[in-house]
């Protein structure tokens, strides 16, 4: 299961009505290791500026990898930590996450980032069981 949802929140969505910031919350608890990743890679956006922060350090375990990818892998969540964090977030390799900002400023990087020669460029041969 990729979240851990409070009894209340699901009834919340049973009812049709879902609070997004209990939802963030959910997420947060739920998925600590993606939680502190992208929250990290915000801070140290808005520490050192410029066009992104990515991470390129590999998840500890299992666990951790899987986290990631139910994070990213969602648009509900993804999009849910995206307006939360006030960035746009790009994916790659089962670990590599970067955030980008909001106002545009960093388009054409999103793109390089986010293209088929940046995938390939990103690969690595001790990437290939994640």
């Amino acid at each position: 299961m990729s979240l851990d949802v409070p009894p209340a929140l699901l009834e919340q969505a049973e009812r049709g009505e879902v609070d997004e910031v209990a939802f963030v919350d959910c997420v947060r608890t739920s998925l600590p290791y993606a939680w502190e990743m992208i929250s990290s890679l915000v801070a140290q956006l808005k520490v050192d500026g410029g066009e992104f922060a990515d991470n390129q350090t590999p998840p500890p375990d299992e666990q951790a990898r899987g986290q990631l990818l139910r994070a990213l892998a969602s648009d509900a969540i993804r999009g849910a930590l995206e307006r939360h964090f006030g960035v746009r977030l790009a994916f790659q390799n089962c670990h590599r996450v970067a955030v980008f900002p909001l106002d545009g400023s960093s388009d054409d990087r999103l793109a390089r980032f986010t293209s088929v020669r940046g995938q390939l460029l990103n690969q690595s041969p001790t990437l290939r069981d994640c």
